[in-house]
């Protein structure tokens, strides 16, 4: 992970805790690991990623809600936690915060008349019960389903419109895999983006 994609990962897995639930680092906090997946079928596929982040509790005002955080790149990203957050009088200056963000593309070809462009949303959230330490699991879904307006074997590009008629072209890493597809298919596209952060008391010294 680059270290824009780490500062990225850090900064949400900071907000969804603090909207849905250090003077001296105790401990450097642990690089972010990752792993990645890919997978197709005849029709279809999937690409997944995880990423695990830990920052450091840098500084915390629970009068103003501010909270300072030392990702694992070196910088700081300072967040307020909402009114909605439960349990913030529990987080301590050295407290480490842990998220582990999924996220997956998958993608299926439906022929003409199988389905119809559009979009739809999903998004649900768990918080932590009152009196424990915050934690939060946030997942959300996006699935758009456009259709192909245009194919290009030589260069191995499909043109894609989307339901509110903006087009994008998508370049297709299998070239075999237009043998099957005619213009006029859909492909339907979910993206998927799930959230598991805890935070836990400082390591001792």
């Amino acid at each position: 992970m680059n270290t824009t994609t780490t500062r990225v990962a850090t900064a949400t897995a900071i907000a969804l805790v603090l909207q849905a639930c250090a003077a001296q680092k105790p401990a450097p906090p642990p690089p972010p690991t990752v792993s990645t997946s890919s997978s197709q079928t005849q029709g279809g596929g999937m690409a997944e990623q995880t990423a695990t982040v830990t920052a450091t509790v840098q500084a915390i005002d629970h009068k103003t809600r501010m909270v300072t955080l030392l990702g694992p790149d070196g910088e700081t990203v300072t967040v307020k936690a909402g009114p909605d957050v439960r349990n913030l009088d529990q987080v301590k200056k050295g407290d480490q915060v842990t998220m582990v963000l999924y996220e997956a593309v998958a993608y299926e070809v439906k022929k003409k008349g199988t389905a119809e462009p559009g979009v739809a949303e999903a998004a649900d959230v768990a918080r932590a019960p009152v009196g424990s330490k915050p934690a939060a699991l946030g997942a959300s879904a996006v699935t758009v389903t456009a259709t192909i307006t245009a194919i290009d074997k030589k260069t191995n590009t499909v043109k894609l419109k989307g339901p509110e008629g903006n087009v994008v072209s998508v370049k297709v890493k299998d070239p075999s895999r237009l043998d099957n597809v005619k213009v006029g298919d859909l492909v339907e596209i979910t993206y998927t983006q799930a959230v598991a952060i805890a935070v836990d008391k400082a390591p001792k010294s």
